[in-house]
């Protein structure tokens, strides 16, 4: 779960062409595949920006910071057919190791408030990530710069971060105030390393919610 979920209006996918790609495609595919031609068949009005390689920590359901995670940050922009931009953000070759650098000295597990007995996470534990963002801008939002940088203010890819890229390519600036994620869809895989849930979705209500964990052990 991401600090920016703080920020993030809880709504639904409504342009039914988008829902029917997401559910044909599945969300691990649609989080790490290449989205120009599929958001765009004609390849008229989609723009590809990135990899941005980034950091973050990873809050999880009790809100502490859980991991480290380090990706690489993928943005594609479709312009619509009445004028809007539709922003989709992917994550991809994603790692995360624990605890993250603020974790506290109980490290709850990402999912240890979702569903009681509460758990931890052992330090050390390692494993894979993917995901996505999607970022419909609303009417009126121009895009001001094609420019590849992630900053296109400083003419720098680093750091990079949501606000960074939408608000120094579109005008005027809108994240997360009225331009917010709208669905989004993480998934976490530690393999065994002892652990007694090794799999965590954390997802938006219309991707099927949180489910799972990244868990060493319940708590009494």
């Amino acid at each position: 779960m991401w600090k920016a979920e703080s920020l993030i209006r809880v709504s639904l996918v409504t342009a039914p062409s988008l829902i029917t790609l997401i559910n044909t495609t599945g969300d691990d595919v649609f989080a790490t595949t290449n989205l120009t031609t599929l958001l765009d068949p004609t390849g008229n009005g989609t723009q590809h920006y990135g990899p941005y390689n980034s950091m973050s920590t990873d809050s999880g359901t009790c809100g502490n910071d859980w991991a480290n995670d380090t990706f690489d940050r993928h943005f594609t922009v479709r312009k619509n057919p009445d004028g809007t931009f539709l922003v989709v953000e992917q994550f991809k070759d994603g790692s995360f190791i624990t605890p993250a650098s603020d974790s506290p000295a109980v490290n709850f597990s990402p999912g240890a408030c979702q569903n009681p007995p509460a758990g931890v996470v052992n330090a050390g534990v390692t494993g894979s990530l993917d995901g996505y963002f999607i970022i419909p801008l609303p009417p009126g939002e121009t895009q001001t710069s094609m420019d590849p940088h992630c900053d296109t203010v400083g003419m720098t890819n680093t750091p990079c971060d949501t606000m960074t890229f939408i608000d120094t390519h579109f005008t005027p600036t809108c994240y997360p105030t009225t331009c917010p994620v709208t669905t989004f869809f993480f998934h976490y895989s530690a393999g065994d390393q002892m652990l007694v849930q090794h799999e965590w979705k954390n997802a938006s209500p219309d991707r099927g919610g949180n489910h799972g964990d990244i868990r060493s052990m319940n708590l009494p």
